[in-house]
């Protein structure tokens, strides 16, 4: 940010009385813009012990599997953005379950919801940002093809409690370390790939 929307004077770094962070604010008119992490939200697409993934046909990350999500909009839920990024990514409908996964990335300021779901029918296709949709099997899913961290976690807790035969809300940190990432958050404390 360079220049402030209200007046069009230079923006400066600076702390704002009474707070703790460096903010942006106009050096004339003093307006404070705020930055804040985005939020991400996506679906596990459940049906018969299979997950529905969709390989990207965007960046970043083209060319890998991911489970839909995306950014939520503004006046949405982030119910209704799982919903409704699941539908464009894989023209697929789902009946959502419940939040399963929270996961901050405070690397790139995003906040990831993911929820589980039920496919309500087996009517999925590509959409504009898959160039493929399948339902995979754990033994079947790419695990070395996965485009995020974020999924290969989801993923790793959602097969876990599906063994287990109990699904819990699962929440922690993705840490950005060097060239790799660790999990940090909850009782299974673990370093993912």
């Amino acid at each position: 940010m360079k220049y402030c929307s209200e007046c069009g004077a230079e923006l400066e770094l600076a702390k704002p009385e009474d707070d703790n962070r460096l903010r942006h604010m106009c050096t004339v008119c003093k307006t404070i813009y705020y930055q804040n992490p985005k939020i991400v939200a996506g679906c596990i697409p459940e049906h018969e012990g299979r997950i529905l993934l969709c390989k990207r046909a965007i960046a970043p990350r083209h060319g890998y599997w991911t489970l839909p999500a995306g950014y939520m909009e503004l006046h949405e839920t982030s119910v209704e953005a799982a919903v409704r990024e699941t539908l464009e990514e894989a023209n697929a409908r789902v009946e959502i379950l419940g939040l399963y996964a929270v996961f901050n990335l405070p690397h790139v300021n995003q906040v990831y919801m993911m929820y589980r779901s039920r496919l309500l029918d087996l009517d999925f296709s590509v959409g504009e940002e898959s160039t493929d949709v399948a339902l995979y099997l754990e033994k079947e899913v790419p695990w070395n093809e996965l485009a995020f961290t974020t999924i290969h976690q989801t993923l790793k807790f959602y097969y876990q409690d599906r063994r287990s035969g109990i699904y819990r809300l699962h929440t922690g940190d993705i840490i950005k370390q060097g060239e790799g990432y660790s999990f940090k958050g909850g009782p299974e404390e673990a370093a993912v790939d």
